[in-house]
């Protein structure tokens, strides 16, 4: 086995990515495989009375090399994808799952945690916390169950891993497979700067001219800057085709009938384990604990956001006729005019706002932000990574290493779609302790000539925001057990450090202090800085209206029985809440990438706004002070959420840093909703 892959030996502590090929995974995972096999059945096995030390800390490190082997290969699985590492991915999902349904049903292993949970008074804070999870997962599991119904818990637990790993790779090729060229004269309307990125992404494919991918950074902007309605159509119904079976992909990726399989499936895993459905089996953990508490948020804000929609959706609509286009507005439509109207509202071009918003700016923006918060400290340093895009700094406090981390800005046509903050390496105690390597992937659209600046947009600039947000949760991770660390929280509890995160893009000063001219060095007049604050919400009740509907469609979809047509079913619950024609789901099913590719958020797309409920809040409590950069609430806040993981349960942690519990009018009131609500 290549060592590389588990004992890394780059710069900090990094995986040498260089010495690393393909070849080496499969006799890799063969080996690790066995090694966490042995480790997991020496601790099951041990005669010795089960005791913390000899059990629930002894699984902590148990599969090291197995998790470090994972690391590195789904980071470059997600960010540098080709055929050899799709292979491989959809070799190895069932026997990783059959590995953990292995280990998790394992009934002594049950039985020596259960005994250790006997004697948890005795145990220090984080050791009980780490016993009573490490407990519960083996039940939600099945390591209660027995025969058949285990034989069975196994089976759907490796049949869904397959489903998954299609379901991302078909999004995927649909996505990479996808182009359409412009030609010269049918660019109405589109700025230089998106020309530039169009031509830049025709270079990276070999080909002459602009195209448009579906690359969220290329074909929104397109959609809201090209003026022939022709070419917004064919985008539009190429993006919300993605698999669907009539993508670049045909029925090679069709995401439909594996849609449908997952959620029959994980009904019956939920069932077996003696919930009435996955819903219900699946929000247990969480801070909402149940469907209900679910909607019931959900259903605060569609009616404001819905309403809002429409008032604008029907003063766009007039502005489509005015241009001589008889009909309704279109899902095509909205974001051209959306945009028309954002302009002449604030006096807002992109055109002039996107030289303020470079990438190298705005990570500087980041950077000072989590420095005067949280006094942390950037060094950039070269490595050999996947790519030479991707770049690294190590993060210091006082002298002091606190992490590594790594920023892979671009878009690839091998890298999947979105943005997302991953760890090669989870900060603990044990031993000598470790500290995080974490890593956040972005797509941005890359500058058209190597070297120049890379130009972001507004919501560009929120997504580098969030996701340092959810970095920051690794970074200031202090805790003893990797299983408790950084984000290994409650899923509607992780997004409230990304999306509080962002809130401080939107500070004057840091703008003033950050938002250069990419050519002149000036800062970003004062007067547009205001009109872009001003233009923030200009269309927020389309942006909460196409998250919403996909929110209460994942609900839906795992509540009672599952739908045998997902798809017919999507349709009936728009149509049952009344959602408007022209603002299609954000993810529709074919590509609901959050549901589908993985458990992580099914039944759990709401997680975004129930962790806005509390961001809104924790960020009235720096206006409260009257200093976006209070140096006490910054400590609360690192002290009681950013550092803690899951060593308190999340609804705890919220308490001790707000002492209160959070309301929806400050999440209102942040979307420009509060007066539709009132």
């Amino acid at each position: 086995m290549n060592p590389e892959l588990t004992n890394w030996t780059g710069t900090l502590g990094l995986p040498r990515f260089d010495l690393i090929s393909d070849q080496d995974f499969a006799p890799a995972f063969d080996t690790c495989l066995q090694l966490a096999g042995e480790a997991v059945e020496a601790i099951a096995a041990n005669p010795e009375p089960p005791s913390f030390q000899n059990t629930v800390a002894a699984l902590e490190t148990a599969e090291d090399p197995l998790n470090r082997l994972c690391a590195v290969f789904y980071t470059l699985a997600g960010v540098d994808s080709n055929p050899a590492r799709e292979d491989l991915q959809r070799q190895i999902a069932p026997r990783l799952a059959a590995h953990g349904s292995k280990i998790s049903m394992d009934p002594r292993l049950f039985d020596r945690v259960e005994a250790v949970m006997q004697e948890k008074d005795a145990l220090a804070p984080q050791d009980r916390r780490l016993t009573e999870l490490t407990l519960r997962g083996l039940r939600r599991s099945g390591a209660g169950l027995t025969g058949e119904a285990r034989d069975r818990m196994a089976a759907i637990r490796e049949r869904l891993a397959v489903l998954s790993t299609d379901f991302a790779q078909n999004v995927l090729a649909d996505e990479r497979d996808f182009t359409m060229a412009i030609a010269d004269d049918r660019l109405a309307g589109l700025p230089d700067w998106l020309l530039r990125a169009m031509r830049a992404a025709a270079k990276e494919r070999g080909l002459s001219g602009q195209i448009v991918t579906l690359n969220r950074s290329l074909i929104v902007p397109f959609l809201e800057h090209a003026g022939d309605r022709a070419l917004r159509e064919l985008a539009w119904r190429a993006w919300t085709a993605r698999g669907d079976g009539s993508g670049a992909g045909g029925a090679k990726t069709d995401n439909r009938p594996i849609a449908a399989e997952i959620l029959q499936l994980r009904h019956e895993r939920a069932q077996l384990l003696g919930y009435a459905d996955f819903a219900s089996y699946k929000l247990e953990p969480e801070m909402a604990g149940s469907a209900e508490n679910v909607e019931a948020l959900l259903r605060q804000v569609w009616d404001p956001a819905k309403s809002r929609a429409e008032a604008d959706g029907r003063q766009l609509e007039t502005m489509l006729n005015d241009d001589g286009v008889n009909g309704a507005l279109e899902p095509w439509d909205w974001r051209f005019y959306a945009e028309r109207r954002r302009k002449a509202l604030h006096d807002l071009d992109d055109a002039a706002v996107k030289p303020y918003l470079t990438l190298d700016a705005m990570i500087g923006a980041v950077f000072d932000t989590a420095n005067r918060l949280f006094g942390l400290e950037m060094r950039e340093f070269q490595a050999p990574l996947w790519s030479p895009d991707v770049r690294a700094w190590e993060i210091t406090r006082d002298g002091r290493q606190m992490a590594v981390f790594l920023g892979d800005f671009f878009a690839r046509p091998s890298k999947r779609s979105g943005a997302w903050c991953s760890s090669l390496q989870q900060q603990h105690h044990i031993g000598k302790g470790q500290r995080p390597i974490v890593v956040n992937v972005c797509n941005f659209t890359p500058p058209e000539q190597p070297g120049a600046p890379a130009y972001l947009s507004w919501d560009d600039a929120h997504t580098l925001f969030h996701e340092f947000g959810h970095a920051l949760h690794h970074i200031l991770s202090d805790v003893g057990w990797p299983s408790i660390s950084g984000t290994s929280v409650a899923r509607d509890f992780v997004e409230l450090p990304s999306q509080l995160f962002e809130h401080w893009l939107e500070q004057p000063e840091v703008l003033d202090r950050h938002a250069r001219h990419a050519e002149t060095g000036e800062p970003l007049p004062a007067a547009l800085r205001d009109r872009i604050l001003a233009a923030r919400n200009a269309d927020s009740g389309f942006a909460t209206t196409e998250y919403l509907a996909s929110a209460l469609v994942d609900l839906d979809f795992h509540r009672g029985q599952p739908p045998a047509d997902p798809m017919a079913r999507q349709v009936e619950i728009l149509k049952e809440l009344g959602a408007p024609a022209a603002i299609p789901m954000r993810h529709a099913t074919p590509h609901f990438a959050h549901v589908f590719s993985g458990d992580g958020y099914s039944a759990g797309y709401y997680s975004y706004m129930w962790s806005e409920v509390m961001d809104a809040d924790a960020f009235e409590a720096f206006m409260e002070k009257g200093d976006a950069f209070d140096p006490e609430t910054a400590r609360k806040l690192e002290e009681w959420i950013l550092s803690k993981g899951d060593s308190l349960p999340a609804d705890e942690l919220w308490l001790k840093f707000r002492e209160r519990k959070p309301g929806v009018h400050a999440l209102l009131k942040g979307r420009d909703l509060i007066e539709v609500a009132s």
